[in-house]
Formats: structure tokens, sequence, C-alpha cells
């Protein structure tokens, strides 16, 4: 898995200031970020809205970059004794160092995507795949244009596997996350309203999620959850290679906020399917029994995924009892208080990721509260489905909610859930503390859901800190 400088010709042509003996030379560790750059180092400027990686390529230098990429449109001037090639866009460049450097590597490559649920399945891969060796996977928030390719990169020879998580900002992008990494597997989670304001609807989501099989080996597999008739659709017109379906008995991924579809369209039968317990948080698959990881059954749906990757690469799960899953803060996470709990969830929120943490929350023992603030990103379709977010808690029969924000989203929720036995509307996180003093009693759960925005993870610590 080593590539030479020299092999960089066949990707960009002859460079500027190289010798032969410098083209013989191993390439060094790849580089985007000017202040990361070592003796050594092969630079990358990438250029955003606000900042030119151009404009250090002074600096790099300097600090001892072995050589670098330069777009043509560069105007920054060009150190002499800096050794480069010329480009077209040094984004598409470094993409394509990713694949040229993917096709050394003999090791499995799991692409995962989905409208939610991408860093748990990731994380669930990776901890499945643990009998294969060390599973290299991506890091936080390393899913877009740059994180792909970094983790690609990154990959070693002590690594026998790489789990990929490609995010969506509009169509295309998947796409070109999928070509530079060449999967051998790819999952798709489900497809939601997430992003829906970009795209503009359901169908337009599919299809962007089924990018994910443009760069997938003609040899590879699909792995989808059974029940989605937009999402198969879109397969049909994208993949005409294998795809494995998941289920869980008696789950219906459908959700609430899909709309309106064909129910007499006829849905493939799902390969593998499951059973869980959530009273003992146990999933059942064929002579399978392992302990849930995570609580609620959209997380044994993902955790069904998983197992289906593993059972691809002949990877014995039989005896998976513990699970190591490095989620980031806000995300499946339980905190036990005095005398109360809190389930955060505080780390995004879309339609369905509401749905599904509304279900776990009226699963616990105890009296049931929610602190739910703004969906972003959802476009015309915003205020349509907050109003069934809350038309959805009304229906589960929360004994109370705490709605966080100014926006006519939250005025709509407030017109449908006031009718709860408890409600209040708060401005700001840390103002829902008072209704929720007020409410609690020992044995309680609280879930705590919204955007990134409305920074609800506020709440967190004052709640930590009450003493009932």
């Amino acid at each position: 898995m080593v590539l030479y400088l020299r092999n960089l010709n066949q990707l960009w042509g002859e460079p500027i200031g190289f010798d032969d003996s410098q083209l013989a030379a191993p390439l060094g560790p790849v580089i985007t970020d000017s202040r990361k750059i070592q003796e050594g180092s092969f630079f990358i400027p990438l250029v955003g809205k606000r900042l030119d990686g151009h404009l250090f390529l002074e600096e790099v230098r300097r600090r001892g970059a072995q050589a670098a990429v330069v777009s043509r449109t560069n105007k920054f001037p060009i150190p002499d004794d800096l050794p480069h090639w010329l480009v077209e866009d040094s984004l598409q460049a470094y993409q394509d160092l990713c694949l040229l450097y993917r096709r050394q590597l003999d090791i499995p490559i799991i692409a995962v995507t989905g409208s939610t649920g991408k860093t748990t399945t990731r994380e669930l891969i990776k901890s499945v795949l643990a009998p294969l060796g060390q599973v290299l996977s991506s890091a936080q928030n390393n899913n877009n244009d740059v994180g792909v390719p970094l983790t690609l990169l990154s990959s070693k020879r002590h690594h026998r596997a790489v789990v990929v998580e490609m995010g969506m900002r509009g169509i295309g992008q998947i796409k070109r996350l999928s070509c530079c990494s060449n999967p051998d597997i790819a999952v798709i989670t489900n497809v939601g309203s997430a992003h829906i304001g970009l795209l503009g609807g359901h169908a337009q989501i599919a299809n962007a999620k089924c990018e994910i099989t443009q760069g997938l080996r003609p040899d590879g597999v699909l792995i989808i959850p059974s029940g989605f008739p937009l999402l198969e659709q879109a397969v049909a017109n994208t993949w005409t290679g294998r795809v494995l379906r998941v289920a869980i008995k008696g789950y219906c991924p459908n959700t609430i906020f899909l709309g309106d579809f064909d129910k007499s369209h006829s849905l493939p039968s799902a390969d593998l399917t499951g059973s869980v317990d959530l009273s003992k948080g146990l999933l059942k698959v064929g002579d399978l029994c392992c302990k849930l990881p995570l609580e609620g059954v959209h997380n044994a749906l993902n955790l069904m995924l998983a197992i289906a990757v593993a059972g691809e690469l002949s990877v014995p799960i039989d005896n998976i009892q513990n699970f190591e899953l490095d989620l980031p803060t806000g995300r499946s996470r339980r905190l036990i208080c005095d005398q109360f709990t809190i389930l955060d969830e505080t780390y995004n929120s879309s339609p369905e990721a509401v749905q599904a943490s509304l279900e776990l929350l009226v699963g616990q023992p105890g009296r049931h509260f929610a602190v739910l603030g703004s969906m972003l990103e959802l476009g015309e379709h915003s205020i349509r489905l907050h109003k069934k977010v809350a038309e959805y808690v009304v229906s589960l029969g929360l004994d109370g909610l705490v709605i966080v924000g100014e926006d006519p989203e939250i005025e709509i929720m407030e017109s449908i859930a006031k009718s709860l036995p408890r409600f209040a509307h708060v401005a700001l996180p840390e103002e829902a503390l008072e209704p929720l003093v007020d409410w609690l009693l020992p044995g309680d759960s609280i879930l705590l859901k919204a955007s990134r925005a409305v920074a609800l993870e506020r709440l967190v610590p004052i709640l930590e800190s009450v003493h009932l």
C-alpha cells in the first residue's frame, strides 16, 4: 500500500520542479490543512467559500512539504522550490488520489449512507467486524468530499477493513464519494426527510442515497432495509447488481412522514429477518441471539444491517457480547440523574429521528416528558413536518412537553401540543428547566431532541444538577 510520487503522473501528467530521484520517493502523508504540514507531507490546497488553501503555499514549503498540487486558476505565488503538479481542480485531484490509493488496498471497503442512523450503523459495522482485526472507520463527521478521502488515505497495512460514512448536502455528492472509494459493500440505512429542503422531496432523497452504487464494485452488494417503496424504485433505476434486504419482524420502517405511496406496490421480501425482545434487550437472528448495544427497535435494524455486512465477509458474529461504539455526545446517550432519566439525543434532529426517539421514550418505565426544538433544512415541507411531529406527540399521550424556540414551526407545534396535560413554550434551552422541575417526579424519563442550531445540549448539565 505504498504510492510513489512517480505514480501520480498517471493522474496529472508531468510535474514541475522534480528530478528523477525525487519522483522515486514514496508519497508522504497527504494533508489539506496547512497548519498540519510537517517535513515530507504532500499538500493539497482546497478552495472553500471563505479561504483558499493556495494562500499558504509559501508557508507549507517553509514547513518542509514534499510537494503539492496547484489548481490552474490559482492566483497566489508558487514558491520556486516547491515541486508541484498543475491540476484543473484541487478537490477533484484529492479524490482522484484517493481512488488511486484505494486501488492498492486489498481489504474490504464498506460505505454507509442514509437519512438517519449513518454514524450508529458505521460504528456497529466496525464493531461486528472486529474479529477480522483492526478496522478503520470515519472519525466524527469526516463524511464529506474532504473527510472520505481523508479516511481512506489514513488506512495502513495493519487495517483489515475500512468503513466510510457518506453524508449528503446535495445531488452528486454521494456519487463523488462512492466513485473515489470504490466500495465492496454499500449500506443505505433508510430514506427520510433530512435535507428535504435541499432536494425537494423523498423521491429525490432516495435517488441521492442510491448514488452510493455509482462506485460500488460490479461484484459488490448493496444492503438495505426492506419496506421502502421509494428506495426500491431508486435502486431499480441505478443498480443491477446484488441487493440484500434486512428486516425486523413486525417493524415497518415506513414512517408517518413519508407521505402517500402506492400501497399496492409489491415489495421484495427480506433476505435476513430478525426479531427483537425490547423488554430483555435482545435481538435474535436465526441461531444468533445477542444483547442490543443500543436501545430502540430502530437501532436493532441498524444492527441487522451490520450483521448482514459481517455475513457477506464471512465474519463470525455468534460470540459478540461487547460492542465498542464511538458515538458523538448527544446520540443514543442515557443519563441516570437524581431519580429520573435523561435520553440525550441533542446531537441533531429530523422528523424520522424524532419519531424513533419518541418511541424509545414511551417504552421507558414511569412518566414521559420531552423537550423538542426545531428541525432544520426541511424547506417548504417544514411547517407540515413540524405539525406532524406535534400530532404524533399528542397521539403517544406524553405526560408533558416543552418546546424551545420562536420559529413559525414552533408556533404550529404549540397550537397542537398545548392540549397535553402539561405544556410549556420557552425561547431558550435553559428556560426549559423551570417547567420541568415543577413536573418531574422520581422514576420519570425526559427526551431532549432538536437540531444542532437549537443548542439543546446546554440543558443537559443543568438537568444533571437537579435534585428531586
